[in-house]
């Protein structure tokens, strides 16, 4: 029998417990431990930072000589750093792009997202709605990563997810696909991690 849903698992009380934002930063410190994607001076670029989860962690590996912007269509609570930039940005909006290069004008080592769409239960939905900003966050991806550069994306696993696969192979060199232990039990979300990016 299954395990019933718990909103508080041990994830959510060590999220608490460490001042962490979310679980989510559980899942991104695991992948960029394993996978090596991030160093200290790097520059990243977080895609639906808010509440600021993941940028808590990216801050941290990228310390004060690197950069992490995050940006998400709701405010993100200021971190307290310098080096971390924030912004109210709807990514579909025509300057969305500038405005990211007005918060660091260089190209990214790292592009992550952990845009999620409001589910509705329904599952071929859900996973159509979260492959739209699997995608969208590709494309952010494709105009800001410098080249070797490399992605982290979570995506809801579904019929469609193998077409997404190929068009993130077709951009770069090396790609995976994690799920991190912090991933609730019954989700059907995984991450899609691409490195030497070559576009």
């Amino acid at each position: 029998m299954a395990k019933p849903y718990d909103p508080k698992d041990r994830f959510f009380q060590k999220a608490k417990e460490q001042g962490f934002r979310a679980r989510s930063a559980f899942k991104i410190e695991e992948i960029l431990r394993r996978q090596k994607l991030l160093g200290k001076g790097g520059s990243v670029l977080d895609l639906g930072a808010a509440p600021g989860g993941f940028l808590q962690v990216l801050a941290e590996v990228v310390g004060p000589k690197g950069a992490a912007v995050g940006v998400d269509i709701v405010e993100i609570r200021a971190l307290g750093k310098p080096w971390v930039r924030t912004a109210v940005l709807d990514l579909l909006a025509p300057d969305a792009l500038d405005r990211i290069r007005e918060l660091h004008p260089g190209r990214f080592d790292l592009v992550t997202s952990d845009m999620a769409p409001k589910t509705i239960g329904v599952k071929v939905t859900d996973e159509a709605r979260s492959l739209e900003l699997s995608r969208m966050a590709l494309d952010v991806a494709g105009e800001t990563l410098k080249l070797g550069g490399s992605f982290v994306v979570k995506v809801f696993m579904g019929g469609d997810f193998p077409i997404f696969q190929k068009e993130v192979r077709a951009r770069f060199g090396k790609v995976d696909v994690v799920r991190p232990e912090a991933t609730r039990e019954r989700s059907f979300e995984v991450f899609v991690v691409g490195r030497l990016f070559r576009e």
